[in-house]
């Protein structure tokens, strides 16, 4: 059965972006650094990127992050989800909204859901008995996390401070949360964590 990965890249002090996050500056001021493990990381960061693109059968994700993907600086006809060329096969991606678009510029391979329940039961049906991978951003990873529907969390703790930002954990984290650190690999641009919840 689907294992349910809340995967995301964090600074050290708990920011997924920088400030000033938008469709245009998807990653806020300064936020690329958070993502240097996958553009700029060595061999046991590469690692880690295929291994989770390997096992992902569907992904999870915001409107927020819909809306920076899908617009005109987003993935692009050449790269895709994983920063994978679009040519290989990328997995369907589920997007939490209560306000699905129009007309999507990537085409199809997004579907639009209610609530995080739904995106996670409907990308279960598609996955193949791969991973369902949550990817952001922030909001979307915390809510499957505090709803119980997540199996694993993996971070990818990045070698930076931001000081400001969108945060991954809200103000008022919710209650009772608790994790258990299954595996750990360190490189010089992050810490690669990945912890079971415990339910």
């Amino acid at each position: 059965m689907s294992q349910v990965v809340v995967d995301i890249s964090v600074s050290l002090d708990g920011y997924v972006t920088g400030p000033n996050a938008a469709v245009g500056n998807g990653l806020g001021d300064g936020g690329e650094a958070v993502h240097n493990w996958v553009f700029k990381g060595n061999d046991a960061d590469r690692a880690v990127l295929e291994s989770a693109f390997e096992a992902t059968g569907a992904v999870v994700q915001g409107r927020n992050l819909f809306d920076v993907i899908d617009g005109p600086g987003g993935w692009s006809d050449e790269l895709g989800y994983g920063a994978k060329p679009t040519g290989e096969v990328n997995p369907p991606i589920f997007v939490v909204t209560h306000n699905p678009p129009a007309h999507t510029r990537l085409g199809d391979r997004f579907r639009f859901v209610d609530n995080p329940a739904e995106a996670v039961a409907k990308a279960r049906e598609v996955a193949g008995g791969k991973d369902v991978v949550v990817m952001g951003g922030g909001q979307i990873c915390h809510a499957v996390l505090a709803d119980g529907l997540a199996d694993v969390l993996r971070l990818h703790v990045a070698s930076v401070v931001l000081g400001a930002g969108t945060p991954l954990w809200p103000a008022s984290p919710s209650a009772g949360l608790a994790v258990e650190l299954i595996e750990a690999v360190s490189t010089p641009s992050a810490q690669h964590l990945t912890y079971r919840v415990v339910r």
